[in-house]
């Protein structure tokens, strides 16, 4: 099955989101997922996590004080971004993050629609399960990574399958306890979770004592085949443990309780045998007992959901595989593991499945989760068979062509809206008149969808191909990842579009032959293409100052410009070459520009050294530009730093004056009258300047703000850089065309 628009409307789907900022739970219509980065599977049941979902449901429900008080961690973050970005664009950063929505269940099963990978081993009609936040979600379409999905068989319901993702979280935990058949092994927490666990220990062979404060938990174990269970508050677990262990204790405890204290540890310590192994499997205070932990040398450890290959974006988004040999049990082999052994009938969702709803009625499902008037062990969403919906309900303002005179605003078509579009270029756009958003676009629909009531909007789409499309709109914003920056400025400028990209404009010599080819042909043509990336710091008040200050006098001067980066992991998708660029082409890219700026003229050479702390990172580094008037710049930049220190910092030397910039929020000229000290009110990193310019020149009809000839000049400048660092010698800009 092909899952296609037809005609004029535009395909949508229901998804369940939750609002972090207001505690608003929805269920919301948004256009088809357009991403192709895995399977596109046609939901048929989901798993409603009642502690995950419950958990981030009452987080999202308390006060800014509230949630400051969970996440201490959050707090230091905004408060160093106040120090470095100042008070308005901490406030912007926070406030976007918090309304970011969120999709809501991480564990579904369905069938397997349409495969983008090559040499998959899935294939369309394909029955799955499937996992992952963000991926597996409670919606009717979802876009799921192959190494989060399994293969299920015909005698496996699409409802039992749809515990994948919590009985993978039980696999896990019982791999890391290591038992081993005739271990004696202790569960404390029998809620779903644990009832599972308790299935899949008696499968191993083990003698299992099941603890829960829950009399009907206790007694559900032991249908599930527990040995002996312990009523906390009631029984003693640790006698219980030494009278089925031979006085001995228990090999391992796994803890699936979800308490704000450390009792569950402690009282896993005093049931474990000397040298055994505690598992943390549930949200609980790791709160060591030391006393217990070193007398009994016991092991500790907290399982990370369903295995290896969480968090790493190789395993999750580009399907690598781990070998075999050394990664036998990773998440995806862990959940192919449990739904086999639902096809073999040795687990069992008979007794777990509490509820069931229709999709259709999840706002109800919701309400007895949160009422708790009623026990919920498993709660599971069913899905119909719901025809594609063309929703023709989409309007389009008439507007004029930009290019005739008269023409008020510029109407933009934004592609990518994520954090950086909200927390930073949406509060512009909003207090400006130079544009409009007319429609926006998102892979996955959810981001561009929540914006209704944020901005005005005609409309939102998960396929930008229909903002190219749209004669209503003459600017496309391209705030993307950087991997996917040079193919979308092709297909709009060919469209006839202005183009604003966020930086960098590509990630490569050939995507940049491309660009500057199709700009050539355009121009040749007299279709004159419009092209602006976004090196926002020449556009900031304390640049301006300092061009203004020099008074053009800037040949021969001496720049030297210092960036605290700050630290960001080396598995990151900045550093990936293929999606980021690394930090010299997707950040360094801006100094390069701020040196043009400020000294009125193109690099000609450049020579780097990087110190090389982690391999491949390229991101503490000393450069040095030889621009084409013969003056020189010292780029210092650095993730070694503190993030509270300040980020920026520039010093200007020409002609015997001496301009200081410091973290683009103050500014001084020192010359032979003394010192001058500039008010600029804050930090200006000049994204609205570089907007408003920008606007200002499509509205018109004059060129980019910043040349095509200096763009490229940038861009070649970073691989240079790249070049630099990994020969040890100079490069001349002019051999890199």
């Amino acid at each position: 099955m092909s899952v296609k628009k037809r005609g004029k409307g535009v395909i949508k789907m229901k998804i369940i989101v939750q609002n972090y900022g207001n505690g608003e739970l929805e269920v919301l219509e948004v256009p088809m997922i357009s991403a192709k980065d895995g399977l596109l599977i046609e939901t048929k049941a989901s798993l409603v996590s009642l502690g995950t979902e419950k958990a981030m449901i009452d987080a999202a429900k308390k006060s800014l004080l509230g949630k400051a008080l969970l996440r201490p961690d959050w707090v230091k973050q905004v408060l160093d971004k106040i120090k470095t970005e100042g008070i308005l664009e901490a406030w912007n950063q926070s406030k976007a993050r918090l309304d970011m929505p969120v999709p809501l269940g991480y564990s579904c099963a369905g069938i397997v629609r349409e495969v983008y990978a090559k040499n998959s081993t899935f294939k369309e009609g394909d029955r799955v399960a499937c996992t992952g936040s963000g991926f597996a979600s409670h919606a009717e379409w979802n876009v799921v990574p192959e190494n989060f999905c399994a293969k299920i068989k015909d005698s496996v319901s699409f409802e039992d399958a749809a515990y994948a993702a919590v009985g993978g979280i039980a696999m896990q935990a019982i791999r890391l306890a290591k038992v081993e058949f005739g271990h004696k092994v202790g569960v404390i927490g029998l809620g779903l979770i644990g009832q599972l666990a308790v299935q899949i220990l008696k499968n191993a062979g083990c003698t299992v004592l099941g603890a829960d404060i829950g009399k009907d938990k206790c007694e559900l174990a032991k249908v599930h085949g527990a040995d002996v269970t312990a009523l906390i508050g009631e029984s003693d677990p640790v006698s219980i443990a030494r009278s089925i262990s031979g006085s001995h204790g228990l090999d391992a405890v796994i803890i699936f309780a979800s308490v704000k204290s450390n009792e569950p540890l402690v009282l896993a310590a005093d049931m474990c045998r000397e040298k055994g192994i505690v598992v943390a499997g549930g949200l609980i205070e790791l709160s060591i007992p030391r006393e217990i932990f070193y007398k009994k040398e016991l092991e500790f450890c907290v399982s990370r959901a369903w295995g290896p290959g969480m968090y790493d974006m190789d395993f999750e988004q580009r399907n690598i595989k781990y070998p075999y040999p050394y990664v036998r049990w990773h998440a995806g082999a862990n959940i192919e593991e449990f739904v086999d052994l639902i096809a073999k009938d040795r687990v069992s969702m008979k007794n777990l499945t509490t509820h069931v709803y229709d999709f259709e009625k999840a706002m109800e499902a919701y309400g007895v989760v949160l009422s708790n008037k009623e026990p919920v062990i498993g709660m599971i969403l069913k899905y119909g068979a719901r025809e594609l919906e063309k929703d023709m309900k989409q309007t389009k303002n008439i507007v004029k062509d930009y290019k005739k005179a008269g023409k008020e605003k510029v109407s933009l078509g934004v592609i990518g809206t994520g954090l950086f579009f909200r927390g930073t270029i949406l509060p512009i756009l909003k207090n400006i008149k130079e544009a409009e958003c007319v429609g926006v676009a998102g892979t996955r629909g959810l981001s561009a969808a929540s914006l209704k009531g944020k901005i005005e909007l005609n409309y939102s789409t998960s396929d930008y191909r229909e903002l190219l499309k749209d004669e209503d709109i003459n600017c496309i914003m391209i705030l993307t990842r950087h991997s996917s920056h040079s193919g979308f400025i092709c297909e709009a400028l060919s469209a006839g579009k202005s183009v604003f990209v966020e930086k960098p404009l590509c990630l490569n010599k050939e995507q940049l032959q491309e660009i500057t080819k199709l700009y050539s042909q355009l121009e040749s043509d007299n279709k004159n293409p419009f092209l602006m990336v976004g090196f926002n710091r020449r556009f900031s008040p304390a640049v301006k100052k300092c061009v203004e200050a020099l008074a053009g006098n800037t040949g021969n001067s001496s720049v030297i410009i210092r960036c605290n980066a700050g630290y960001i992991p080396a598995d990151s998708w900045v550093h990936n070459m293929k999606e980021g660029g690394g930090r010299i082409v997707g950040e360094v890219c801006h100094f390069v520009d701020l040196a043009q700026a400020i000294t009125n003229s193109l690099v000609k050479r450049v020579y780097a050294v990087d110190s090389g702390h982690e391999k491949g990172s390229f991101d503490n580094m000393s450069i040095s530009l030889s621009m084409e008037n013969s003056s020189v710049v010292a780029i210092q930049y650095t993730s070694l730093g503190q993030k509270a220190y300040p980020r920026e910092r520039v010093e200007v030397f020409s002609n015997g004056t001496v301009f200081e910039i410091d973290n683009f929020k103050k500014a001084s000229l020192f010359s032979a009258k003394g010192r001058k000290n500039f008010n600029l009110m804050g930090v200006d990193r000049g994204y609205k300047n570089e907007l408003m310019e920008t606007f200002n020149a499509i509205k018109q009809g004059r060129p980019a703000p910043i040349s095509f000839e200096a763009i490229v000049n940038t861009t070649l400048v970073t691989f240079a850089i790249e070049e630099s660092i990994r020969t040890g010698k100079p490069v001349d800009i002019s051999g890199m065309g």
